[in-house]
């Protein structure tokens, strides 16, 4: 555990902390510049976290009161489990903190909620040539051998 960071549920004071995470976290999956995320994914996906209805949820790393890093989670119902499973959906550390475990400790955090939710499984997935996230989800899951379809309606 790195005793210099701290994680935390995301508060609405974190927006502008948040924003450069979350550009930096879609610009690695080649979204930014002209093919940006619209404002309004961007401002729907802050509003899901802080409305207790959704099943999308936030987690900042901090060291000391500066965010360098950020996870969101998904709960959904699945047809092949009784109980409900955790997406996690985005995780991202600033490379000037990255090598200090603080993607370790995001996922804790998500294994943790999603233990104390009944959750069953967390689950994620990154591109192939992710060598540096796949080193460290190599150490703390399975990988399952799936391959991921997407068609865009």
């Amino acid at each position: 555990m790195n005793e210099s960071i701290s994680i935390r549920p995301i508060a609405r004071h974190d927006r502008d902390q948040w924003l450069p995470l979350w550009k930096g976290y879609n610009a690695f999956y080649g979204r930014h510049a002209d093919t940006a995320l619209p404002e309004a994914i961007t401002q729907a996906t802050w509003e899901m976290f802080h409305h207790p209805d959704e099943p999308v949820h936030a987690h900042v790393a901090l060291d000391g009161e500066l965010i360098v890093g950020l996870v969101h989670h998904v709960f959904h119902r699945s047809t092949t489990r009784l109980h409900d499973v955790c997406y996690l959906q985005d995780l991202f550390v600033t490379p000037s903190h990255r090598g200090r475990q603080i993607g370790r400790q995001l996922i804790e955090v998500v294994c943790a909620c999603a233990r104390d939710a009944g959750s069953s499984r967390v689950y994620w997935q990154t591109q192939i040539d992710n060598t540096s996230g796949r080193a460290l989800y190599d150490k703390v899951a399975l990988h399952s051998g799936s391959i991921v379809y997407a068609h865009e309606l």
